[in-house]
């Protein structure tokens, strides 16, 4: 079955930065689109970043242009996100998903403080 195991969450400072990733399996990875999105306690879950099956397009969140940047390796069933200038609202759970077929991961939690 599909599976998407997201890492590189914890604690930071703001201003700091942190790079999460999420491997896939049990499916043909490099055909999907994937995406990043995260939940703050009490807050709806947002779309943050995503990216298009061959990584030659990719859209974020006002909130994090400028900041965050989503990859992926197809080789390594990966997707990456790189987030810089990290700041306090930035903390929450992020998750990673197949947008097409539905899938989430577990869940990385990101706390950004001081």
């Amino acid at each position: 079955q599909v599976q998407l195991v997201e890492s590189g969450g914890g604690l930071v400072q703001p201003g700091g930065s942190l790079t999460l990733s999420c491997a896939a399996s049990g499916m043909i990875f490099r055909i999907n689109r994937m995406a990043w999105h995260r939940q703050a306690p009490g807050n709806k879950r947002e779309l943050v970043a995503i990216i298009t099956s061959t990584g030659g397009s990719t859209n974020y969140a006002d909130s994090v242009k400028g900041r965050f940047t989503i990859s992926r390796d197809n080789a390594k069933n990966t997707v990456y996100l790189q987030m810089n200038s990290l700041k306090p609202e930035d903390t929450a759970v992020y998750y990673c998903n197949i947008p097409d077929r539905g899938f989430w991961g577990q869940g990385t939690q990101v706390t950004v403080s001081s």
